[in-house]
């Protein structure tokens, strides 16, 4: 939907303005884009590693495609953790070494190839499982530290769309700046030809409107949906973290996916009869 909301936009506002008589080409001002577009470039680069671009620009390539944690990838990640929970249940702590010291070769994680693709929470699931494993950890201390990964994750995966949302407050700023800059041309071509004098006024105010189109039209919607997504990878995550704190605490299998199903969000949360139908399924199978 994010390039059907900003065509949207577009079309409202180009839409208008044309309806009104206005000339499109009056709007392609070349160099006050490049005063906006490269303040807020440069902006993100003061306080930010010269790599952080490709990485913002990473994320919102990845916004044109749709989210991988829906009802289908939950499900998955819950007949998974059921069935390797079933493994230890009946064959002993043990026996989960090999899926978790290697889950890219493990059929069971096979089963689940969201959670192989996410290699933060593949490899969360791991090293939490792992702790588990040694049996030297108390339940409640594993979640204290599961909770201090997630919020570390957590702070990392929202800080692009933090940084992607303060730029685009900042953009009608940057559209002043431009405007200013245009009035200080213009006010250098006072006593010339009238024309020459409104366009350079026209120049000026295209300044500020794109300033102010991009943060609230373009930057700033972007930014939201960054935000969303990174909020979705935390909550897999945080659906990973109950179910292997009771795991910890010695729970049945289903009671422990039963935990992290009522983590997920409501709007793709299998019910609890499409859930132990699935997984009572898969492990008949």
């Amino acid at each position: 939907m994010l390039i059907v909301g900003l065509l949207v936009v577009l079309g409202a506002v180009l839409g208008g303005f044309i309806m009104a008589g206005g000339q499109v080409a009056v709007l392609i001002q070349i160099s006050e884009i490049i005063v906006i577009c490269g303040a807020a470039t440069g902006s993100i680069l003061v306080g930010n590693p010269p790599s952080f671009l490709g990485h913002v620009l990473k994320e919102i390539m990845g916004l044109l495609k749709p989210s991988p944690y829906n009802k289908q990838a939950y499900m998955n990640l819950l007949k998974m953790m059921f069935n390797l929970f079933n493994v230890a249940r009946r064959d002993g702590l043990l026996a989960l070494e090999s899926h978790i010291e290697k889950p890219e070769e493990s059929e069971l994680f096979k089963k689940c190839p969201e959670l192989l693709a996410d290699h933060h929470a593949l490899a969360f699931f791991a090293d939490s499982t792992k702790v588990v494993l040694t049996g030297a950890v108390a339940p409640h201390d594993l979640m204290e530290m599961m909770e201090i990964d997630v919020e570390m994750f957590e702070k990392e995966a929202t800080h692009a769309a933090h940084v992607i949302q303060h730029t685009g407050d900042a953009m009608p700023g940057f559209g002043i700046v431009a405007a200013v800059l245009g009035v200080i041309i213009t006010m250098g071509s006072i006593g010339g030809d009238p024309a020459s004098i409104g366009h350079h006024v026209a120049a000026a105010l295209v300044g500020t409107m794109l300033g102010v189109l991009l943060a609230y039209g373009i930057v700033g919607p972007i930014a939201t949906a960054m935000m969303e997504r990174a909020k979705q990878r935390v909550q897999f995550m945080h659906c990973i973290r109950y179910a292997l704190f009771s795991f910890a605490r010695g729970e049945s299998p289903i009671t422990c996916v039963e935990f992290a199903r009522r983590n997920i969000d409501p709007e793709i949360r299998p019910s609890f009869s499409e859930m132990e139908t699935e997984v009572r399924k898969k492990d008949a199978a």
